[in-house]
C-alpha cells in the first residue's frame, strides 16, 4: 500500500467512527481529525516535492456537471477546491436545446487528488440532503430552496477546509523552526506558493482570456440550513467514496 493509500484509509477509518459516534461532539472530532489529516497530506506532499531536483509539474481534470443544480454542484468543486490550491474554472457548451457545464481542474496531482476525495463523498451527502429538504412557507420554489440550501453546504465546507489548510500550515511552520530554519530549508508558504505559482501559469496558458464569474443572485431561504448541513457533513465519506464513481476524469 503507497503512503497515499495509507493516509486516505486513516482519513476512512476516522470517518467511520465518526458515523458510528453516538454524540455531536464524538462525531464532529472524528471528522475534524479527518479534515486536518487531509491537510497534513498535502503540506508534506508539498515539502517533499519541494526537496527533489526533478521540475514540478501542474496537472488538470475536467469534471461534467451534471443536472439537475449542475451550476450548484459546480459551486460545491469550487468551494472544495480553493482551499486545496486548485483552480476551478467553468465552462459551457451550447448543445441542442440545453447547455453541457462542466468544471476544469488545474492543480498539483495530489491536491487534485484530495479534491478528488472530498468531492466525490460531499457530492452523494449533499444529494441525500437535498432529496428531503423543503421550504417551511408554502409558497417558494422548491428547487429555489435547494439552490440555496446548496449555497449554504458549500460555503460552510468551504470555511471548514479553510480553517483546517491555515492550522497545519502554522504547525509545518512552526515544526520547521523548531528544526533548525537557519539551515536553508524554504518556509512552508514559499513552498506553497512556488506551487501556486506553477498552477496559475498552467492555468494562464490555457485560458489567457479568463474572466471572473459574475455572482449568483438567489432568492430561496435554505441557505441556513444547508450551512447547518455542511456542519455536520463528513469531509469525506469510506462508504459512500468506495460506492461513488469518481467525480474527476
Amino acid at each position: 500500500m503507497s503512503g497515499d493509500d495509507r493516509m486516505l484509509e486513516r482519513v476512512r477509518r476516522l470517518l467511520s467512527k465518526a458515523e458510528g459516534a453516538a454524540t455531536d461532539a464524538e462525531r464532529d472530532a472524528y471528522n475534524g481529525k479527518a479534515a486536518e489529516l487531509i491537510a497534513r497530506y498535502g503540506i508534506e506532499e508539498a515539502l517533499l516535492a519541494a526537496q527533489q531536483t526533478a521540475p514540478q509539474h501542474a496537472a488538470d481534470r475536467v469534471v461534467t456537471l451534471d443536472a439537475p443544480y449542475a451550476r450548484d454542484k459546480g459551486s460545491l468543486l469550487a468551494a472544495v477546491a480553493s482551499p486545496l490550491r486548485v483552480r476551478a474554472v467553468l465552462r459551457s457548451n451550447r448543445q441542442g436545446v440545453g447547455t453541457e457545464l462542466s468544471m476544469h481542474l488545474f492543480g498539483m496531482r495530489a491536491d487534485l487528488d484530495r479534491v478528488d476525495v472530498l468531492y466525490t463523498s460531499l457530492l452523494v451527502q449533499a444529494a441525500h440532503g437535498l432529496a428531503v429538504v423543503r421550504p417551511r412557507n408554502g409558497y417558494e420554489s422548491v428547487a429555489a430552496y435547494r439552490r440555496s440550501w446548496m449555497i449554504g453546504f458549500a460555503y460552510v465546507i468551504q470555511q471548514r477546509l479553510i480553517a483546517a489548510e491555515e492550522a497545519v500550515r502554522v504547525q509545518a511552520e512552526e515544526g520547521r523552526m523548531a528544526n533548525g530554519a537557519a539551515t536553508g530549508t524554504p518556509s512552508v508558504s514559499l513552498v506553497l506558493a512556488d506551487r501556486d505559482a506553477l498552477v496559475d501559469q498552467v492555468v494562464a496558458e490555457a485560458y489567457p482570456r479568463l474572466r471572473t464569474a459574475r455572482s449568483r443572485m438567489l432568492s430561496g431561504s435554505g441557505s441556513a440550513e444547508g450551512a447547518a448541513a455542511g456542519r455536520r457533513a463528513d469531509l469525506g465519506s469510506p462508504r459512500l467514496g468506495r460506492r461513488a464513481r469518481s467525480a474527476l476524469k
